[in-house]
């Protein structure tokens, strides 16, 4: 029996150190302790059966080292797959926390937006808006009537078109039709409450009275 320290029996071997210590911990290689320190105890190496299995153990050892690495490879690709994962998991968790509160924050926008605007409808803004609306739709007929008033001021300012006037009085078509017709006609005929200028027709309801033209409607 040949005792060895760990460094010569890695050279022995043609492994590394930590290769004699695996063998010696599953035990395929004895171990003795002397004065704190470790020995491989090893069979002598008599004839050539001895070589060819010195041989065997080298190689049984080289491919029990190598067996080592790749599980030691093998255990840090497991934990870098689990930290890997943990940390997608990890992202996944953050990005959803961020959409939800990316949503609840559009939400409450929409929330306030719609409770403007309900406000608006439900409350004074409503009526404010109706007034206005009006207000627009006078101002637009105002604006046709005065567009006819003569701005001759030989003619008067109280002098407007017959079109104006019909527009004052809110007729259906078919009556506006007729006292056009019967306006256009006393006219024609010189009477004294009508001015004709530039083919239009001119009257003045402040100064004349027109019941007459306007009741046969």
């Amino acid at each position: 029996m040949k005792k060895m320290t760990i460094g010569d029996a890695a050279e022995h071997f043609g492994v590394s150190k930590e290769a004699i210590h695996n063998r010696i911990r599953r035990g395929s290689l004895n171990c003795i302790v002397e004065n704190g320190v470790k020995y491989v105890a090893i069979e002598s190496v008599k004839n050539n059966t001895s070589t060819n299995s010195v041989s065997d153990n080298r190689y049984t050892l080289y491919i029990e080292s190598e067996n080592e690495r790749l599980r030691e490879k093998v255990d840090g690709l497991e934990k870098e797959t689990i930290r890997l994962r943990d940390q997608r998991e990890l992202m996944l968790i953050n990005e959803r926390i961020n959409v939800e509160q990316i949503y609840k924050e559009r939400d409450a926008q929409l929330r306030n937006i719609l409770n403007v605007v309900a406000t608006k409808f439900l409350s004074h803004v409503s009526e404010d808006l109706v007034m206005q609306e009006a207000m627009g739709e006078e101002a637009e007929q105002a604006d046709a009537i005065n567009a006819d008033i003569i701005p001759d001021i030989e003619i008067g300012e109280d002098w407007i078109t017959l079109k104006a006037f019909l527009k004052l009085k809110h007729y259906p078509n078919s009556i506006k039709k007729n006292i056009k017709r019967r306006f256009k006609a006393a006219a024609l005929e010189g009477d004294e409450r009508f001015i004709e200028n530039n083919e239009k027709i001119y009257l003045n309801p402040s100064l004349y009275e027109y019941s007459d033209l306007l009741a046969g409607r």
